[in-house]
């Protein structure tokens, strides 16, 4: 495998909105990638960044001009140990594949975002969390151990507790202080692979946030559907869907049989490839949201699969086609508790510019990550989709960012294509220890990307 030899392949994150050209490598060996990365530390240039399967939405796994290092070749489970619930896995195994594996033995990943698709790398590289941050927190609280190849071409055992500063910075850090190689997961224990569910309307925004404080205490997994387009006394309105993990005595006779079978569920067709922009339209979406929010009854206990509890769009290959040649962006942005007026003002200001977002999702996080860059902290975070063709997304993006900013809040890395680096430094206060860290394990600068590049980190 030669960086010189690697051919230009253009890429972009999930959104499909910057793409740029990169030489793409993909590494069979932790040796093949310790290659990698000491070559683009000896032939200096653009340098190098590691890329699971993709699922970023902006630049994070992008390196124009320069390398990038693809690890999907890399997916061993090296060592489960079913009495204690660890695994031992490449950066390169998949979630998906993780749930193939440990779900038959009793076991479940502890944090899953709304895709099984990505990476355990990129997992720790984006500190992803899930539905259930306000009692679990985000994912490399539950790591154990990295093996990490730092830009200077060392391989290092990383732990919380042996090198806290390593590891902590590498927890959200976007693939910046290191290739993640291997880690060390701690799991959760189940009896079955269902999910009891309970569903519940909420007539607007603050009864919405009334019924999340009350309630999500009682549920490991917590999340609310919001309908963005609704106004005036509706402004708001969401679907709130709550669940655990199903107990056997759930189950009916039929499937306690095989209670931890994995049933991932039937993919529909993917999108065409040339999918037309327009599509999504307020009035388009409008109709969604209006049927989507009746159809939701109250329901309480349901049986549902563990895929369309956490991943229902994994179910439709290539959704985000669905926005057409020119993409989507996906913000996401946390307040603080005590910032609710500020959610309050964002939800009013993207009903109010009819924003066609059928994806938005509003979570309560719970206490906050010591990952230096990680994202959640105690409070509210909201999650939309936006087609990036939509007439002053920019400047209405722009405005909302200096509001979350003054509020103490910050926005998703992970899902960012487009924030400015004064921004990124009033929302990440830690952003020059960071860059102290990377200068330390990374003299040569050979660990980078598109998104670095973008914000000065």
């Amino acid at each position: 495998m030669s960086v010189s030899a690697a051919t230009a392949t253009r890429l972009s994150g999930w959104g499909r909105t910057a793409p740029t050209a990169a030489r793409l490598l993909r590494p069979g060996s932790y040796e093949e990638a310790v290659e990698a990365v000491r070559a683009a530390a000896d032939t200096g240039g653009r340098g190098l960044i590691p890329r699971g399967l993709g699922r970023a939405y902006g630049d994070a796994a992008q390196n124009a001009g320069g390398a990038v290092l693809d690890m999907t070749g890399l997916a061993r489970v090296h060592e489960i140990d079913a009495v204690n619930g660890l695994v031992v896995c490449d950066a390169g195994v998949s979630l998906h594949r993780l749930m193939e594996v440990l779900l038959p033995l009793g076991w479940f990943v502890p944090v899953t975002p709304g895709t099984r698709f990505v990476t355990v790398g990129g997992a720790i590289a984006a500190d992803i969390h899930g539905k259930n941050h306000h009692l679990s927190g985000s994912f490399t609280r539950h790591v154990r151990a990295l093996e990490l190849l730092t830009g200077d071409g060392e391989t290092r055992l990383v732990t919380p507790e042996d090198e806290p500063e390593l590891f902590w910075a590498t927890a959200g850090g976007m693939g910046l202080t290191g290739v993640v190689l291997a880690a060390t997961l701690q799991l959760l224990p189940v009896e079955t692979s269902l999910m009891t569910v309970d569903t519940e309307r909420a007539a607007d925004l603050d009864d919405l946030m009334a019924r999340l404080s009350a309630t999500d205490h009682r549920y490991r997994y917590s999340v609310a559907w919001v309908d963005l387009l609704a106004r005036g006394s509706r402004t708001g309105r969401a679907v709130l869907t709550q669940g655990e993990h199903a107990p056997l005595d759930a189950l009916p006779p039929r499937l306690r049989a095989t209670p931890l079978a994995f049933r991932p569920g039937t993919r529909l067709p993917a999108p065409p490839r040339a999918m037309p922009g327009g599509l999504l339209t307020p009035a388009s979406v409008g109709l969604f949201n209006e049927v989507w929010y009746r159809a939701a009854r109250e329901r309480r206990g349901r049986l549902r699969r563990l895929s369309s509890f956490f991943h229902p769009l994994d179910g439709v290959p290539h959704w985000n086609r669905i926005y057409g040649p020119r993409g989507f962006v996906q913000y996401q942005f946390v307040v603080g508790r005590g910032q609710e007026e500020t959610l309050r003002g964002i939800v009013r200001t993207l009903s109010t510019r009819q924003c066609p977002s059928f994806l938005a999702v509003l979570k309560r996080f719970g206490a906050g990550d010591p990952g230096w860059l990680s994202f959640p902290m105690p409070g509210w975070t909201l999650a939309l989709d936006i087609p990036a063709a939509l007439p002053g997304l920019g400047s209405l993006l722009d405005e909302l960012d200096e509001r979350v900013a003054a509020a103490g809040g910050r926005v998703y890395l992970a899902k960012d294509s487009r924030l400015r680096p004064e921004a990124a430094a009033r929302m990440y206060p830690r952003l020059a220890e960071f860059s102290a860290l990377r200068q330390r394990y990374d003299p040569k600068g050979v660990l980078t990307s598109d998104l670095a590049r973008r914000l000065g980190l």
